[in-house]
């Protein structure tokens, strides 16, 4: 019974832990350019990244590359949980119109890393995101 009982104590501990990475990565962040800010939110039992503001060379190098609304447009799709601090999902790039495979890593409370790959994780590229406040 006691071994019971510091089993389930210590998987809540765990569960909680993973929950507070998890709530790390939601907020506002910015690409390196500080040309497009994303809302990483819950989006069920996923995340997803929304563009809440563009600049206007952003919103015309999408429209040149067929995405008319980049404001509001989902950018970071079906991200789910892989490790902790780890998400892996979808990356939608408007300038090409294509989707990628792509992680998100929690690096601290102010930056994260995003890379998106081709397919079999091949022929990568990264950026640095820092948080909004």
């Amino acid at each position: 019974m006691r071994f019971s009982f510091v089993l389930a104590a210590m998987l809540l501990l765990a569960a909680s832990a993973s929950v507070e990475a998890q709530r790390a990565s939601f907020g506002v962040w910015k690409n390196p350019q500080d040309s497009v800010h994303v809302r990483a939110q819950p989006c069920g039992s996923r995340m997803c990244g929304v563009v809440v503001w563009a600049s206007d060379k952003a919103k015309a190098d999408a429209r040149r590359g067929g995405t008319n609304d980049l404001v509001g447009l989902i950018l970071f799709r079906d991200f789910v949980p892989e490790k902790k601090g780890v998400w892996r999902g979808s990356v939608f790039v408007p300038d090409i119109g294509q989707t990628f495979s792509g992680t998100i890593t929690t690096l601290d409370d102010r930056r994260m890393e995003g890379k998106g790959c081709l397919t079999g994780r091949i022929m990568c590229k990264s950026q640095i995101w820092t948080k909004v406040n």
